[in-house]
């Protein structure tokens, strides 16, 4: 029986690469549709994506378009934004991650191949805003991923004050076993 924690929905963004049609993001719609509860899941583009574009929005675009997404998809299933969970697939789960940090109240955050850095540079981080997620957060990497190993998520998700929950399986940035990272998901969720 849903409680008034229950996570109400789940708001899914794609890599820069990709769009909503992404077949994590779609595994991961599936296999919470068939939750028990069900959990609604809304998959959204980036504004470059639907104009067209191929060059990613830059944060404040994409921090904002999340935002309105977010409040978008809590007013039509009649809950406050703090109900709802927010990410997605590297770039789009890294824009949720600074919308939340900057302020935008969430249940907790889904971040499938997280960029941790560029491949390559690893003194790039992508960590700054870690210390402002206080909530639960889970991350579901490949255990090859160029843009951050298991090992270095660890190390640099102990910045985050909220409960971090970190899954590794098998692959690289992109992982193709998309029913294990949706299974992932639906038992982190049943976690909550």
């Amino acid at each position: 029986m849903p409680t008034a924690t229950t996570p109400a929905g789940l708001l899914l963004t794609p890599g820069a690469g990709a769009d909503r049609e992404h077949p994590t993001l779609r595994a991961v719609e599936d296999r919470l549709a068939a939750h028990d509860p069900p959990l609604p899941v809304e998959r959204v583009d980036f504004p470059y994506r639907t104009a067209g574009k191929r060059a990613p929005d830059r944060p404040p675009v994409a921090i904002a378009h999340v935002r309105a997404e977010t409040e978008a998809l809590a007013a039509r299933l009649g809950v406050p934004t703090d109900r709802l969970l927010l990410g997605g697939r590297s770039y789009g789960g890294r824009m949720c991650s600074m919308a939340v940090a900057e302020g935008l109240p969430a249940a907790g955050l889904v971040l499938l191949s997280y960029p941790l850095h560029p491949p390559g540079k690893p003194d790039k981080l992508r960590t700054e805003h870690f210390g402002e997620l206080d909530l639960p957060v889970l991350f579901v990497s490949g255990d090859r991923d160029p843009f951050g190993s298991p090992e270095e998520l660890a190390e640099h998700t102990a910045a985050i004050p909220g409960p971090v929950t970190r899954t590794t399986l098998r692959g690289a940035h992109d992982v193709k076993a998309v029913d294990d990272v949706a299974d992932a998901v639906a038992e982190w969720v049943d976690s909550l």
